[in-house]
């Protein structure tokens, strides 16, 4: 097997990114180790980024929600002279693997959006401070960020220049952003996106690409300046201490299998499925949310989260043929609804509110997920509360009906909680409940009625929650049968078939993003026009202009 890449590190070993901490300001500084690339043959020049990069940069953000709430306002800079970021590095896409391009983009899109999103959820707003050259994913970096300010000097500049430059889309969100989020008119964003030099100065305020242009005699001046005023004008409550997000507990087998505290990733290559299973609580609840926080990293349903978290980073880059992953639970459902009870109670608690909004985010990488997904309610599961969320982020779920014969675990379940109704919205800002019943809204508030009652296999079907309910007559071969077929299917079908009918329901920046402008980069990353022999991804940097077939398609 090739080289598995770890989604795990931590600052001590950081090759391209270093933090300084000034009460509630944070200075964030991208600061690139050229010889720091997470394969060999390329160098990380002007600040490029390869996946590496991305997953220190994804461990910043999430280090900076958890270990230092203190923090208000983050200025997102560059370490180095004359460039903020060049983007993602050329060579390192030229020469990567189709499925790692796409993975690659996908990842950096999640990491783009949590930060993106910090402001609202964390009360932590982004602030980029962009002095010298800011191109193609460096730009993307920057629009990710709440507010952009930008040095008025003759070399400093925001720019989107793949399409002219590398016939390919800008990978993480900018098309996007651009018209979305920035508002920027349609005929500017199209001169933007086809130009190689980038817009400076006044006309990137003008065009609402940046938020501020300073003189550079002042720049630095003024984003100190402008980040204690934001800082000062927060409404997040101020926190003396977070806590230590300390390692995981892992162990990988030669099969692939990964087995974590709570977490247990068994692999099937032969079949190409992975299945997940989850366990319930193995502590008690703590008594307040003083007892919560002293307990940390420890605390059950922010460790679940986290090890669901890497598992499924895992299995996306290093088992990508495994096609089919199958959910399931093992535990007491009452457990985890008096765990969750107590984050959902204490809200307004910086700790509550930060693990709630991190299953936000796990879920949402579960939605994203491109494999064939499936859930097994089994006898002894725990699908609960924020757990039965899985039942509705899978493509299709089966429950055991009534008894087994010589089974003697608890009667296969389904418990709903006040969470499951908006707690944990979808990129399309809809409940997965909500997105179930699309065309039936009554079903959502007549399930409220529900909340809290142990639906066992016979309800839970009718009232839709679960695909179907077997017997133990029909269970083995029915999830069988259906296993070996969906395993059998064109993977490329399946990811696009599945895409589509995940996200029902209204569109939104972050749907176009992952839907949309994704999806045609998918669809570009295979045409020759980029990466064939003499397209323009291949002959960058050689003088020589990608040779094109002009038929449009």
């Amino acid at each position: 097997m090739s080289k598995i890449i770890d989604f795990q590190t931590d600052p001590s070993k950081y090759r391209h990114w270093r933090v300084e901490y000034d009460g509630p300001v944070a200075n964030l500084y991208m600061d690139v180790d050229e010889n720091g690339g997470l394969f060999d043959g390329y160098q990380l020049k002007l600040n490029s980024y390869d996946l590496g990069v991305d997953i220190e940069l994804a461990d910043v953000v999430q280090r900076m929600r958890f270990e230092h709430p203190e923090v208000k306002v983050v200025v997102m800079r560059s370490g180095k002279d004359n460039v903020f970021c060049a983007g993602a590095n050329i060579r390192m896409l030229g020469g990567a693997a189709h499925a790692h391009k796409v993975n690659f983009c996908k990842f950096t899109n999640e990491t783009r959006n949590t930060y993106e999103a910090a402001e609202e959820d964390s009360g932590q707003k982004y602030i980029a401070a962009v002095k010298g050259a800011c191109a193609g994913g460096g730009y993307e970096l920057a629009l990710a960020c709440n507010y952009i300010m930008l040095t008025n000097d003759s070399s400093s500049s925001v720019a989107l220049p793949e399409v002219p430059l590398l016939a390919v889309l800008p990978g993480t969100g900018g098309l996007t952003r651009v018209t979305d989020k920035r508002k920027v008119r349609r005929d500017r964003a199209d001169v933007f996106c086809s130009i190689e030099e980038g817009v400076k100065g006044q006309r990137a305020v003008d065009w609402r690409l940046v938020d501020e242009v300073v003189p550079n005699s002042k720049f630095d001046e003024v984003v100190a300046e402008r980040a204690k005023e934001f800082a000062a004008n927060s409404s997040k409550a101020d926190v003396e201490k977070g806590i230590e997000l300390t390692p995981l507990t892992r162990s990988f087998a030669d099969d692939g299998s990964v087995s974590y505290s709570l977490v247990e990733v068994a692999v099937d290559r032969n079949a190409n499925t992975a299945t997940i299973t989850l366990k319930g609580p193995d502590q008690d609840v703590p008594a307040d949310m003083d007892a919560a926080q002293a307990l940390g990293a420890d605390l059950y349903l922010l460790r679940l989260a986290r090890e669901l978290d890497d598992a499924i980073l895992h299995l996306r880059l290093n088992e990508r043929k495994v096609g089919l992953v199958v959910f399931q639970t093992q535990g007491d459902p009452e457990a985890v609804l008096a765990h969750e009870k107590l984050l959902l109670d204490n809200a307004d608690h910086w700790l509550a509110n930060e693990i709630l909004k991190y299953w936000k985010r796990v879920l949402k990488r579960v939605d994203m997920t491109s494999r064939s997904l499936v859930a097994l309610v089994e006898h002894g599961s725990c699908y609960a509360g924020v757990l039965a969320e899985l039942l509705w982020a899978v493509d299709r779920s089966f429950m055991m009906l009534d008894e087994f014969d010589g089974d003697n675990r608890h009667m296969a379940t389904v418990t709903l909680s006040d969470s499951n109704f908006g707690t944990f919205p979808m990129s399309n800002d809809l409940s997965r409940l909500e997105t179930r019943f699309l065309g039936e809204p009554q079903q959502v508030e007549k399930l409220k009625s529900s909340i809290g009652e142990p639906l066992e296999a016979e309800d839970a079907e009718e009232l839709g929650l679960v695909t179907y309910a077997y017997d133990d007559i029909d269970w083995e071969d029915e999830v069988r049968i259906f296993l070996e077929e969906r395993a059998s299917f064109s993977p490329d079908a399946m990811t696009g078939m599945e895409a589509n009918l995940r996200f029902a329901g209204p569109e939104t920046m972050e749907t176009r993003i992952f839907g949309r402008l994704t999806a045609w980069q998918n669809w570009i990353f295979n045409r020759p026009n980029a990466v064939g022999a003499n397209g323009a991804l291949q002959r960058y940097g050689t003088g020589q202009r990608g040779e094109y077939d002009m038929e449009r398609v």
